[in-house]
Order: structure tokens, then C-alpha cells, then sequence
């Protein structure tokens, strides 16, 4: 009997969720791994071995080790610009990222140590900075043409969009590394909103603090 694809009993959503859950399962065996072992001390093998893969599984996801460790979820991109030209036409595309930012706040916090632990390893092996930054502006790049899209601009008049992505990504890591630096003690998107109004109203500087009050007697 033939099963149309995209029914109850195959529904294509289910097996998106099953190619994500088994690309999260490598990235972060590769990253557990790499971190107990050391980088030249991990193989394919290794990674495929602790996410109970087969290692040509492993490679219908990614090229090499370093990109699991490194590498971005192109469906995460693609999701997140879908967001964007989604949003209410009346909102600028800054307000617009902020929205689909935040609405993605939930789960970036729970990936969070896996973020972390991806940054230690970039810090502790030089040799992975190359690649760690050329998927930042791969991101940045798919913002920035995203963010074209919804004000009509043409990938020629580049400049504007290419600085809205730069700002709001630049705005998503402050509001992480903030929220990491203060324990996780307020949710994301608090930190979020907090960087995303900073820059609506042009990043004025902060008051300065009034010196406190000392009491009780001299030492």
C-alpha cells in the first residue's frame, strides 16, 4: 500500500523533527567529546559511536568533526528568516528581529551549554576560530538577505541590510553573554529586550552610578 508523505501516519513534520533531534545528538556528542578527550583525540567513529549513529549517518549531516562542532543548523536560518518576512509590515526590520529573537529565546537558553561549551573549545583550539567565525557571517549573510527581502531592497543596495543583521546579531550575543554573567537569574528575553531598546533609542549612555553611602564608623 502506498503512504502519501505528509499523512497521519508519515506526517514530513515528523521526520524533520527526527533529522534535528539526530543533528543536536552529534553536535553535542562531538562537543562532550572533544571536550573530555581533546580535539585530535576524537574521530568520526567516536561521534557517531555516542549518538548511536552510523558514521555514514555522521556524514549526512556534516563534513568533518569540526563542523559538528562548529556548524550552524541551516534550518534554524531558514526558520528564522521565515519569521521575519512574516511580521507585521509596519514594524522596521529591527523591531521585526527583535520579535522573532525573542520568540527564539526559550530555545536558545536551552542550548545554552552547549553554547558555552562551544566557546571554551574555540578558546582552547585556535585552529577552529577560522571556521567558527566564517558561520557567523554565514548567518549574518542569511540575515542580511532576509532582512532585504522584507524592505524590498535589491542585494545591490546592501548596506542597510547588512548593518540592521550585524546590530541585531551583535544585540543577541550582549543579551547572552549578560545573561550567562548574571547566573541566568532573568530570563533571556529579558536581556534581550533590554539590548533591543538600548539600541531604539540610540545607545545613549547610562547614567552614571551615585557613589554609595558608606555607614557606621570610620575604619
Amino acid at each position: 500500500m502506498t503512504t502519501t508523505v505528509g499523512t497521519a501516519e508519515h506526517p514530513a513534520g515528523l521526520r524533520e523533527r527526527k533529522k534535528l533531534a539526530t543533528r543536536r545528538a552529534l553536535q553535542r556528542a562531538a562537543l562532550r567529546l572533544v571536550a573530555e578527550r581533546g580535539l585530535d583525540h576524537v574521530t568520526v567513529d567516536d561521534i557517531a559511536a555516542a549518538a548511536d549513529v552510523a558514521p555514514r549517518t555522521f556524514f549526512n549531516y556534516f563534513s568533518s568533526k569540526e563542523e559538528a562542532l562548529l556548524g550552524r543548523d541551516p534550518d534554524k536560518q531558514a526558520r528564522v528568516a521565515a519569521a521575519l518576512l512574516e511580521r507585521p509590515a509596519d514594524e522596521s526590520p529591527l523591531m521585526a528581529l527583535h520579535a522573532v529573537l525573542v520568540a527564539e529565546a526559550d530555545e536558545m537558553a536551552a542550548g545554552v551549554e552547549d553554547w558555552q561549551l562551544r566557546m571554551t573549545l574555540v578558546n582552547d583550539y585556535p585552529q577552529l576560530l577560522p571556521r567558527h567565525l566564517a558561520g557567523f557571517a554565514e548567518g549574518e549573510r542569511a540575515l542580511a538577505e532576509a532582512v532585504a527581502a522584507r524592505s524590498g531592497l535589491s542585494r545591490e543596495d546592501s548596506s542597510y541590510a547588512d548593518l540592521v543583521a550585524a546590530v541585531a546579531l551583535a544585540a543577541m550575543r550582549t543579551a547572552m553573554a549578560r545573561w550567562r554573567a548574571t547566573d541566568c537569574t532573568r530570563p533571556l528575553a529579558a536581556h534581550i529586550d533590554e539590548a533591543f531598546r538600548l539600541l531604539a533609542a540610540g545607545l545613549p549612555v547610562p547614567p552614571t552610578p551615585r557613589p554609595r553611602r558608606r555607614t557606621g564608623a570610620h575604619q
